[in-house]
């Protein structure tokens, strides 16, 4: 098969969850998941000759980039805002949810925000995007063994924040697969 062969059978194969993978992580920003898409198959035609024979982790590898490039991007945007005195509150778009509003599972959401961004990411990839140890290596531009201690790591530090949110029923409610050690 050629290099655009194989990249168009990758990019069918595959769009979607990189889709899904993007839109995770830009919560409320639905306007700029098909541009960050796009940018990743972007740089994957252009790297064609790359692809790995399992390309999945190494797009995801390439998301993680565009993705950090949008967020910086949307930070020099928000503080232009700011400076120009532009922002949504001022258009009447702030929303506040009611006191009681608490989502299914908010907690878990909650635990995994007050995570530094780099185990936020791994386990993501554990838990969303359900990848194994090697597949999560590649992801992250590291070893097997170096993803395996982070993913590990990660796992301990997101037990102990729930633990700190709800000691009591937390362990109880926290699922085997991807957040657990199962």
């Amino acid at each position: 098969m050629s290099n655009d062969e194989i990249f168009a059978a990758a990019y069918r194969e595959h769009y979607w969850a990189v889709s899904r993978y993007v839109a995770r992580r830009l919560v409320g920003r639905a306007d700029e998941v098909e541009e960050v898409v796009a940018e990743v198959f972007t740089v994957a035609w252009r790297r064609r000759a790359d692809l790995p024979a399992t390309p999945l982790p190494w797009l995801y590898g390439v998301a993680r980039n565009c993705l950090a490039n949008a967020v910086r991007g949307y930070g020099r945007r928000r503080r232009l805002l700011d400076r120009l005195g532009n922002d949504e509150a001022a258009h009447g778009r702030h929303i506040v949810d009611s006191p009681d509003a608490e989502a299914p599972g908010g907690w878990v959401h909650e635990a995994l925000a007050r995570l530094s961004p780099a185990d936020q990411e791994v386990l993501r990839l554990a838990a969303w995007e359900e990848l194994g140890a090697e597949e999560i290596a590649m992801a992250l531009g590291c070893g097997r063994r170096a993803a395996v201690m982070r993913l590990h790591r990660a796992r301990q530090r997101l037990k102990t924040q729930i633990d700190r949110l709800r000691p009591s029923t937390a362990v109880d409610a926290l699922p085997s697969r991807g957040f657990g050690h199962g």
